[in-house]
């Protein structure tokens, strides 16, 4: 979703929820996490193996490290946790500081499920990159014909204004469509004031394609880097009209299967997390309201997923590592030279203060915000989570990825 993705009755009231008490005291647990395997890559069929890592000892994460999410928590975040993994050890280091739940105090577990937002943008790119490489796309067609029957691509069912946008200018963000979440009245909807009335609205592909294309474009296509949603929600169609199948259906069955990412999934319309997990908080106005619950269709393949941080730690270290794109495909992914060094093809680098560049991606919705980087070949990654969707200071997030990557300058 953008920069700015037991349940209750749809019409259910907006509820404040308490502020975070002693926040400069924020709970801290320094724990171990069930060891994780390790995907061990061939090196042609673009299919992971799996290889069981040998037991070991549990590290204590860096002092910068909890350092850096203690600092999150006091910009506003309710609570925030990070896993790190390195390959070829067997011992993962997971950290937190405040709370996964204002009104129990529940501290973030390292299996709690949450909302990734534009996380799922690396998998739905991934997919179109397999596509192209077995010859079913190319980057140069156009996104109008690759579209499902019936699907609108500009007013008036006139498919002029997608005819125009390649699908490289949907991967990396220069098609100019105009982002459909920024859309006033749907954006009020989605994230201010009406949120309580509308948590519960579904939305189509079509419809939320049908509001973007309301709008004039923000820019001719491939002339510049504008992000917007709406280039993945595209995609998620152009994945369904080539495979047959919904773009999470082929997600499920080329990712998450083979991979073993079984704590992932793609909710549809369903507003329940999966258990276990904490709460979600988000700003309706002035109020502070509990958004755990919410239907995600809102998001699409431009945001719906819901993961785990050790599911997103094993997807990033494969892709990074060349499991699921051949070569020619794993430069495409990084490719940032259309967007002058913004973002890739569904990847951003990240350069740090110390030299070192990480590659991952970050998602924001709706009481949720969580970011991946790791080392080019995916050897050593770091996922890390805030129970709300914005960071009122992101240099601060980037602080996290510095004292993982710079301060410590384990080998």
């Amino acid at each position: 979703m953008p920069k700015r993705s037991p349940r209750p009755a749809a019409n259910a009231a907006l509820t404040p929820v308490p502020p975070v008490a002693g926040r400069h005291r924020a709970l801290v647990r320094s724990g171990a996490l069930a060891v994780l395997t390790v995907l061990a890559l061939t090196a042609c069929t673009g299919r992971p193996r799996l290889a069981p890592l040998a037991s070991g000892t549990h590290e204590r994460p860096p002092a910068t490290t909890t350092h850096a999410l203690h600092r999150l928590v006091d910009d506003g975040a309710p609570g925030a946790a990070s896993l790190t993994t390195r390959a070829g050890y067997p011992a993962a280091r997971y950290s937190t500081a405040g709370v996964a739940d204002l009104r129990s105090g529940r501290t973030m577990g390292p299996q709690d499920h949450f909302r990734a937002g534009s996380l799922t943008k690396t998998l739905v790119a991934t997919v179109v990159l397999q596509l192209v490489a077995e010859g079913r796309l190319s980057l140069h067609d156009s996104a109008a014909a690759h579209l499902p029957p019936g699907v609108p691509a500009a007013g008036d069912g006139d498919r002029s204004e997608l005819r125009r946008v390649t699908i490289r200018q949907l991967l990396d963000h220069t098609s100019g469509l105009f982002n459909y979440t920024q859309d006033p009245r749907l954006s009020k909807q989605l994230f201010g004031k009406g949120f309580g009335a509308h948590r519960y609205d579904s939305h189509t592909p079509a419809e939320l394609l049908r509001i973007a294309l309301s709008h004039p474009p923000v820019a001719a296509p491939g002339t510049r880097y504008a992000y917007s949603n709406t280039n993945y929600l595209v995609l998620g169609l152009v994945i369904q009209a080539v495979t047959g199948n919904p773009y999470a259906t082929e997600i499920r069955r080329r990712i998450l299967v083979p991979a073993r990412l079984d704590h992932t999934s793609f909710p549809g319309t369903d507003p329940v997390l999966p258990r276990p997990h904490g709460r979600a908080y988000s700003r309706a106005g002035d109020r502070r309201v509990d958004a755990t619950s919410l239907d995600p269709s809102r998001a699409g393949a431009a945001g719906e997923m819901v993961t785990t941080l050790g599911d997103l730690n094993r997807f990033f270290s494969a892709l990074l590592d060349g499991a699921f794109l051949a070569p020619r495909q794993m430069a495409q992914i990084r490719n940032e030279k259309g967007t002058g060094g913004a973002y890739g093809l569904g990847l951003y680098a990240t350069r740090l203060p110390c030299g070192v560049t990480v590659w991952g991606h970050n998602g924001d919705i709706n009481g949720s915000y969580a970011r991946t980087a790791g080392t080019a070949d995916g050897r050593r990654i770091i996922s890390y989570r805030v129970n709300t969707d914005t960071l009122p200071d992101p240099a601060h997030g980037t602080a996290v990825l510095t004292a993982e990557f710079c301060a410590a300058r384990r080998p």
